[in-house]
């Protein structure tokens, strides 16, 4: 008779794989509530009692339901050596939602004239409706993922998730961490050593970055004692309950049209990396069936749409550093349990206060590292172009956001001194072409995803796969979804409509005609050599 191991809900080394995961969990649950409180400026009523008890329900069901997949293979194969798939918060998506989706929707809805409140409530409706489509795409996407992966290469896909890294996750933290350097610069250093260096830290290098960086703002004065601040921190503690928001999101449901140049590529990347997450696992050792994890990770993002969050969860990238430590099936229940009780019973409030978020901001610099760096790193030398190509619309965006806000604190973007066509011509003198970037912000993961295929497809002499893109990107132009834009008081957003984008489609389709032009004089071009 076989011998068969038995799995174990537990083991030892769990707790190593639980403190890595939950710390990376609670990095992101600060920055939620750093951004939402901050520069969103959300009340602590709606983040405690809406937003972070969906995060905590979309956790606790994620995080079980892949450890009981890994318990359930494990019994049937036999073996007691499987690593449950790491699952947590999308950090790409929870950045691009804020910047991208509900940040807009507030500078619009204040300059139509709506009060505080009410820009608020339309800001979170439109992150609902956002984590809601992102979803969907991933429910429903798991049985299409093969196919998109094979048209799309993966150049277009990796160098437009690498050109929000770069700019919106790590420069950001970047600046940061050299406004506070000492503070900022230590615990950089140890995630440096940690996860590119390989060293070994007598505990977990997240947690001793975190206890370093929280013990030198302290010891600076960074962070210091305010009796009244804290006592803020424990007004939230107690049990929040997830309620239901679905009249919300019906309400905003127009949005959806608006902001899809955000929300169907947001979705596509999380389809297609958790794909990619699933492969790094089988070549770890460990094989979990494709549509079942997809539909998984979508169901998790719609009961956090559903319940009041606007944040998307995904399978996360990691998994054979989790397996190399030696967790298995515990560490990931375990942190969907504790970082669903800290949401629930508000003491991530407690935590933010005593934890500062530059304590953690080397693993969000990190993680906006790792993803700029894989888009060079797994793609194919001759299509290194075509990622520098993929990252300019992101870049583009970031400092459109940046000119933006410091035209605001100038005192512009009011009702006395809006943002107006105006402002095109002084920039424009100083060489800086602002009506370019403002284009290039609108769709902009669109625009990249288009124009960093078609470059692979140039350079893999593929010209009427190229000409394809451009057509694309010229009807896409044309009904506004990327390019086009108009000016409201204190921002500018995306325009709609037939036509609106008539100058860039006319353009893409100019440039379509020479594509195929190349494809007809040279219809039996070779692709250029993959070294």
């Amino acid at each position: 008779m076989l011998n068969r191991d038995r799995p174990r809900w537990f083991v030892g080394q769990d707790l190593d794989g639980f403190l890595g995961l939950a710390l990376d969990n609670l990095i992101q649950i600060l920055l939620i509530l750093g951004l939402c409180q901050g520069l969103l400026g959300y009340p602590p009523s709606l983040v405690y009692e809406r937003i972070l008890p969906a995060i905590a329900l979309s956790l606790i069901v994620g995080n079980v339901y892949y450890s009981w997949l890994a318990y359930r293979l494990d019994e049937q194969e036999g073996t007691s050596d499987r690593t449950a798939i790491p699952y947590g918060i999308n950090t790409v998506s929870l950045f691009a939602y804020v910047f991208l989706v509900m940040l807009p929707v507030k500078l619009a809805a204040l300059s139509q004239g709506l009060s505080e409140e009410a820009a608020i409530e339309a800001s979170w409706a439109a992150g609902l409706v956002a984590c809601l489509g992102s979803g969907l795409i991933e429910l429903f996407g798991a049985w299409v993922s093969d196919p998109l992966r094979r048209w799309l290469p993966r150049a277009a896909l990796l160098s437009t998730l690498a050109g929000i890294a770069i700019t919106f996750i790590a420069l950001g933290f970047l600046f940061r961490t050299y406004a506070h350097p000492i503070v900022g610069l230590v615990p950089f250093g140890v995630i440096l050593l940690t996860y590119f260096g390989r060293m070994k830290f007598p505990i977990p290098g997240g947690l001793l970055a975190v206890l370093l960086g929280t013990a030198l703002a302290w010891i600076t004065g960074l962070s210091r004692w305010d009796s009244t601040n804290f006592e803020l921190a424990l007004q939230p503690i107690g049990w929040h309950g997830p309620n239901f928001y679905l009249a919300a999101i019906w309400e905003s449901r127009s949005i959806l049209l608006s902001q899809l140049s955000v929300i169907l590529p947001m979705g596509l990347f999380n389809l297609v990396g958790s794909l990619q997450n699933l492969e790094s696992a089988e070549a770890a050792g460990d094989r979990y069936p494709t549509k079942p994890c997809l539909a998984a990770n979508g169901i998790g993002t719609l009961v956090a749409a559903f319940c009041g969050s606007c944040f998307p969860t995904t399978i996360y990238i990691g998994h054979p550093g989790w397996k190399a430590l030696g967790a298995k099936v515990g560490y990931s229940w375990l942190n969907g349990l504790v970082m669903g009780a800290i949401c629930l019973t508000g003491t991530i409030g407690l935590l933010s206060y005593f934890i500062p978020i530059d304590a953690g901001m080397a693993i969000v610099l990190w993680i906006g590292i790792v993803i700029s760096a894989q888009s060079f790193q797994t793609t194919p030398i001759a299509h290194a172009p075509a990622v520098v190509v993929g990252l300019m619309p992101g870049i583009a965006a970031w400092g459109a956001q940046t000119i933006k806000t410091s035209l605001r604190i100038a005192g512009l973007g009011t009702t006395e001194r809006p943002f107006s066509a105006a402002l095109i011509e002084p920039f424009q003198r100083q060489d800086l072409y602002l009506s370019g970037v403002l284009a290039l912000e609108q769709g902009q993961i669109f625009s990249a995803m288009l124009l960093a295929a078609m470059t692979v497809y140039i350079i893999d002499r593929q010209f009427g796969w190229a000409a394809l893109c451009s057509l694309i990107a010229a009807v896409l132009s044309w009904i506004g979804l990327i390019h086009s834009y108009e000016w409201i008081t204190s921002d500018t957003v995306i325009q709609l409509g037939w036509g609106a984008g008539s100058e860039w489609a006319i353009g893409y389709a100019l440039l379509s005609l020479l594509l195929f032009y190349a494809a007809w004089q040279h219809p039996r071009s070779q692709p250029a050599l993959k070294e």
